[in-house]
């Protein structure tokens, strides 16, 4: 008979977000997303047009949203929504998601935000965005509106391998991730850093480089994303064309690789997501048959099965440097 080998972390055995959550404001706090008519410097020309490769905003945008409506009007269409799905939800934050949300003027910013934060309903925001869109002013904005209201500042590193940002089109380097999250942790800004694995120009090692370079800076929280193929990117117009340049991680490797990190990953950093999902009728690839709420399960079964857990083999990485 074998026996499990117990982890700090619980059963989950990585340092789940959804309970750091509902631990620290006595219940669950749900996102509600909003569009606030935002663009990005790689799509209107600033830095180059068409974006990132790899992205369709539709793909994860809720089917309630409408970009003619007002941001107070999208607020009561997703309270309504997520209040039938998740009843008894004691907060919400209006969730700006789709694409660059501090990249404008910082009085439209205001007039978004301040729209958003006069629902009676709304405790806070969550803001998604670049790294080169954090000008010191907005940061130090976000730092006013933090002293009154829960402020989630979401930064898209992707990648910290510049090679893999390069040809996605990304159009910043690993260098202005860091930049940026070191000015927004400075001011006391709570950073949840995005990852992005399987990128075209990744290897095995570099992603799991990734895990120990997070590690060092001072994020609050990491989303972890799988790559995938969505129809209407330019990723796809490549995969279409030859998938052989266009690797995608199979099912197994997902989850070996996702535990692979998450043990190297430091046990500091909470874990907001370890995997994303595409409407089906918006992926082309990869073909798995696993759903995203099956995925943390996976992960959890595979860490057991090693005998470990987020960090376990952190401090052995360090020092083997």
């Amino acid at each position: 008979m074998s026996l499990t080998v117990p982890s700090p972390f619980g059963e989950r055995r990585y340092r789940a977000w959804n309970e750091h959550i509902k631990a620290r404001y006595g219940g669950r706090v749900q996102k509600v997303s909003v569009l606030g008519g935002f663009t990005c410097p790689n799509r209107d020309g600033l830095l180059s047009k068409g974006g990132c490769t790899f992205c369709n905003n539709d793909s994860f945008t809720p089917s309630y949203l409408e970009a003619n409506q007002t941001i107070t009007a999208q607020l009561d269409e997703g309270l309504e929504f997520l209040r039938r799905r998740y009843p008894g939800t004691p907060h919400y934050l209006a969730y700006f998601q789709s694409y660059s949300n501090t990249y404008g003027d910082i009085e439209r910013l205001r007039a978004c935000y301040d729209e958003a934060l006069a629902h009676p309903a709304i405790n806070g925001l969550a803001i998604g965005t670049r790294p080169d869109c954090l000008p010191d002013q907005v940061l130090d904005y976000l730092v006013d509106l933090s002293h009154s209201h829960i402020i989630e500042l979401e930064i898209g590193v992707e990648s910290c391998n510049d090679t893999a940002l390069a040809r996605v089109n990304r159009g910043h380097t690993f260098a202005t991730s860091v930049d940026a999250i070191e000015r927004a942790a400075a001011r006391g800004l709570e950073v949840t850093a995005h990852l992005l694995l399987g990128l075209p120009g990744e290897s095995v090692q570099s992603m799991l480089d990734g895990a120990r370079l997070l590690s060092a800076l001072p994020i609050h929280a990491l989303k972890l994303h799988q790559l995938q193929v969505v129809r209407g990117t330019l990723l796809a117009r490549d995969w279409q064309r030859n998938p052989d340049s266009v690797p995608l991680l199979g099912e197994e490797d997902c989850i070996s690789l996702l535990a692979d990190f998450i043990e190297r990953l430091s046990p500091r950093i909470w874990l907001q997501r370890v995997g994303s999902e595409v409407p089906p009728s918006q992926k082309l690839a990869p073909a798995w048959n696993l759903r995203l709420f099956e995925l943390a399960p996976r992960i959890t079964a595979e860490l057991e099965r090693r005998g470990t857990w987020q960090g376990s083999r952190y401090q052995a990485t360090i020092n083997a440097l």
